[in-house]
């Protein structure tokens, strides 16, 4: 009697379902890069080392021409100091990014960081890595 089996194992691998996968991924972070907006202005800011860190409150930036904005609104600034306590009052550790464009005069940065150290909030400074 001669025994054969019926089922023999193929010893070929189909890509097949492999590129499909591939493209699958590739697809899908093509879509979701483009959807992360940065909430930021648009500022030319003065180069250093070192980076800003992601997790922020609240962004601070002043423009070239003295205009103040709190994430992206603009706001006077007489009214800077009462509009960060409001947005920090539910924060446990409070941190200010200060964005200052290149050019602005160091009083007016001077300006928010004395409001963040009389309340007591981490302030960093953001630059244009080089």
């Amino acid at each position: 009697m001669d025994f054969k089996g019926r089922n023999k194992v193929s010893p070929e691998f189909s890509m097949a379902s492999m590129t499909d996968i591939v493209f699958l991924l590739l697809i899908f972070f093509m879509l979701t890069s483009t959807l992360v907006a940065v909430d930021a202005l648009d500022l030319q800011l003065p180069k250093a080392e070192g980076k800003t860190e992601k997790s922020q409150d609240v962004a601070v930036s002043i423009t070239k021409d003295l205009t103040f904005y709190i994430d992206k609104k603009p706001v006077k600034k007489d009214d800077l100091e009462v509009l960060l306590k409001a947005k920090m009052q539910h924060s446990d550790k409070p941190v200010v990014i200060l964005r200052a464009e290149e050019g602005v005069p160091i009083e007016e940065v001077v300006y928010v960081m004395d409001i963040a150290n009389r309340n007591d909030y981490k302030l960093i400074l953001a630059v244009r890595p080089e």
